[in-house]
């Protein structure tokens, strides 16, 4: 009991320290207290060592900047500092899976909770290197280039980095969980990695999109320039939340099916 309120002070000194570092809003930081206190609930210092290895990394790749990433952040909605909605996108299906292991310890919620850490750090690296590329991306749907950025665009160094992510969670998984397999840690690596390519194609297919009609760029934002853009395509309520959450979803699913053998 104690180390547990050890380990729970813990988290709040980091979630503090995060948002002092602009890594996290406020409420971000109150978000990532609730992630870290149901991860530690569930599986204790192994869980936290993994949740903190994807937020540490995830936290440094967005600290890389250039004009590129400069350019591609006028695209996206929200910057590198984390709300709570951001964080809860990301890491609140782990935290889900972590209460309901606490609360009845199986080895599948053990999975779906590494799967979906997996699948937020391979969807988060590939964002943030993806952009760095020299060349410009290609758009999935349409096979089209598209700016640096944009949803549904894909680079060969993003795309690398995705399987990168994911293999890395589900690498450092087997060194902190003992009881996992290798067949086990391969399942949640491709899967982790499905997760980041349905994020993808969501984000071409359902996000929203906006056009600003004072310098006529392209945005998910619903504001630039100071005025109010145009819906151009997408669904309105569907932004990179949304899809980050689904797509962590799916790769939860994926690995559900392929760990079950239940056949669709």
């Amino acid at each position: 009991m104690l180390i547990d309120l050890i380990y729970m002070a813990g988290i709040a000194a980091a979630a503090i320290a995060a948002c002092a570092a602009a890594a996290l809003s406020k409420s971000g930081m109150i978000a990532a207290i609730a992630v870290g206190i149901s991860v530690e609930l569930g599986f204790h210092l192994p869980g936290l060592l993994l949740l903190g290895a994807f937020f540490v990394s995830s936290s440094l790749l967005s600290k890389i900047k250039s004009k590129k990433k400069r350019k591609a952040e006028e695209i996206s909605e929200k910057g590198s500092r984390r709300d709570a909605v951001q964080v809860l996108a990301n890491g609140g299906a782990s935290a889900v899976f972590s209460l309901l292991y606490w609360l009845h310890p199986s080895q599948l919620f053990l999975l779906l909770f590494i799967v979906c850490l997996a699948a937020a750090n391979s969807d988060t690296w590939a964002s943030e290197i993806g952009v760095l590329s020299k060349k410009r991306p290609w758009h999935l749907l349409n096979f089209k280039k598209a700016e640096r950025g944009t949803s549904g665009a894909v680079s060969l160094p993003g795309t690398i980095a995705a399987m990168s992510g994911s293999l890395f969670i589900a690498l450092l998984s087997i060194v902190l969980f003992k009881e996992l397999m290798i067949d086990q840690t391969l399942k949640i690596a491709l899967s982790g990695f499905i997760g980041c390519l349905a994020d993808t194609l969501l984000g071409g297919a359902v996000q929203a999109e906006y056009i600003c009609h004072e310098c006529g760029g392209r945005t998910e934002k619903t504001f630039h320039c100071g005025e109010k853009t145009i819906l151009d395509k997408g669904i309105s309520w569907v932004n990179n939340d949304v899809v980050n959450a689904a797509s962590v979803m799916i790769a939860a699913l994926c690995l559900f099916i392929i760990s079950t053998r239940i056949a669709v």
